[in-house]
């Protein structure tokens, strides 16, 4: 296999989910297209790390000249909830349910068996925003695997140390989201009903 071929395909094997053969095809599949193409590609990808930056307050993808996404720059989100995530696609999930009002955190992550300690997560800055915010209700939004639960159990326990905590309303997703599930794969009227399920 050519070099060029086998750096591109170990690149596309890093993105999530995506395997060496699936990388492969990318690969050939942009081998096989007009150059016009590629192009376009190349400038897409360009223009997205140039112009996209993370939410100062809740770290969502977004262009713009604020620190703040339009989320938690709209003044018709219910500021009193928050609603914590694992990544991007969850809280993206989320809104297309249209259900939901509050405010998001993403925290990047969940735990795993290299970061047992939750040091790939922005706990931190969870804690900083709930401490400094008026938030009445934490709805914890995790995956219901076993990395999400135990994540869940570790974001509880950080609320707990903050001064605020006793007068917080902790609450997670219940009924509708099967166990294993991810929340990214959820259609509207599940997500929906494990809103309303929370507990």
């Amino acid at each position: 296999m050519a070099d060029s071929i086998k750096k591109l395909t170990d690149l596309f094997s890093k993105f999530p989910t995506i395997g060496p053969r699936t990388a492969g095809r990318f690969v050939f599949y942009l081998i096989n297209s007009p150059k016009e193409k590629i192009d376009e590609l190349s400038s897409a990808i360009l223009e997205v790390k140039n112009k996209v930056k993370l939410c100062s307050f809740c770290f969502n993808p977004y262009e713009g000249e604020s620190n703040l996404c339009q989320i938690c720059q709209s003044g018709s989100r219910n500021k009193q909830l928050l609603c914590v995530v694992e990544k991007e696609a969850d809280l993206a999930s989320i809104e297309n349910t249209k259900k939901y009002k509050g405010l998001y955190f993403i925290l990047g992550g969940v735990l795993t068996l290299r970061h047992a300690d939750g040091s790939n997560l922005r706990i931190e800055p969870l804690k900083n925003r709930v401490k400094n915010g008026n938030f009445t209700e934490i709805i914890i939004a995790l995956n219901p695997t076993p990395e999400g639960r135990a994540t869940a159990i570790l974001v509880q326990r950080a609320l707990k140390e903050l001064p605020q905590f006793s007068s917080l309303k902790i609450t997670h997703l219940a009924q509708g989201l099967p166990v294993g599930g991810e929340l990214e794969y959820a259609d509207e009227e599940t997500l929906e009903s494990a809103f309303e399920g929370r507990k």
